[in-house]
Parts: structure tokens; sequence; C-alpha cells
């Protein structure tokens, strides 16, 4: 068996501790979470709205990573409960776009701001160098997550330059 290298030690070790962190961090999370009357998909096609803005039906699908029909199943049962409006996209008629409506946004605010809120009081717990190294980390984690973003960019649409043998 071959040794493992520091890095791969490290980010072992890395993922343990996110183990740890969520496990240690469900308790205090806010109860109004796992109230909301919200299936999964309609919970990730409502915080997509509110992180993204306006999106076409084709881009949530593509997202969740099912079809449009699963899509406007989902979005249909928004819509009745007025948490989603869906309009005609004004550069395409026949592409439906999806916004939140003003109660949607509400229900995705309160929840975030309960995040928030329960982020904050664990970081007071904190001492300025303890939340110094957490900005660092934090800080390298959207480095590393940007260069992620890019190459699933670079590998869906290789540019000319990056893909000579791709005609013009």
């Amino acid at each position: 068996m071959a040794v493992k290298t520091e890095k791969v030690q490290l980010i072992e070790h890395v993922l343990e501790l996110e183990e740890k962190v969520y496990r240690a961090l469900r308790p205090i999370m806010p109860k109004e979470w796992l109230c909301v009357d919200l299936t999964m998909p309609q919970l990730k096609i409502m915080l997509l709205l509110f992180t993204d803005g306006p999106a076409r039906m084709g881009v949530l699908a593509s997202t969740l990573g099912v079809s449009v029909a699963t899509t406007t199943g989902i979005t249909d049962r928004l819509v009745q409960q007025d948490l989603i409006v869906r309009s005609s996209d004004p550069e395409d008629r026949r592409a439906v776009v999806c916004s939140l409506s003003e109660k949607g946004k509400e229900v995705v605010r309160r929840l975030w701001e309960l995040g928030q809120s329960r982020a904050r009081s664990l970081l007071e717990k904190m001492t300025p160098s303890r939340l110094r190294l957490l900005c660092e980390a934090m800080e390298t984690i959207l480095e590393a997550a940007e260069g992620v973003e890019q190459d699933e960019l670079t590998r869906e649409n290789p540019s000319d330059k990056r893909n000579p043998a791709k005609p013009n």
C-alpha cells in the first residue's frame, strides 16, 4: 500500500473536520429550517432563484440535473403556493423564466437571516485571532471554488485557444 502524501492526509483530515463541524452545528441549526413545508427540490429552486436571480426553466433543470418536465412539476407546486412566478422571456417568448414572488423572497430571506443570526452568535464566541484565521481559510476556499468553477467551464466550453483542434 502506497504511503499517503501530506496533501492527501490533510484533505482527508479537512473532510473529517467538515463532518464533525456539521454534526456539531446541527443542534444549533434554526428549527425553522426543519419546519419549512417544502420538498428538497422546491427549496433548491428557491435558493437558486434567490442567489442567482430569475432563471429559465431549462437552466433550473440543468442545474438540478433533472428533466424540464420534472422541473415544471416542481415549479407548478411553487406557483400554486405563490412562492415563484413564471413569465415569458422577453428575448424569446417560447422560453419560460422563473423568479421568486414577493412571498418567496420573504420566505428565503427569513431562512437566510436565521442562519446568519446563528452564525453570528457562533462567531462572537471566537477571539479576533481565530476570526482572522477563519477569514483566511474562507478566502482560500473561495479561491479554490473559483478555480474549480473555471475548470468546469473550460471543460464544458473549451475556447479555441485551449483546444486548437476545435474548428473556428
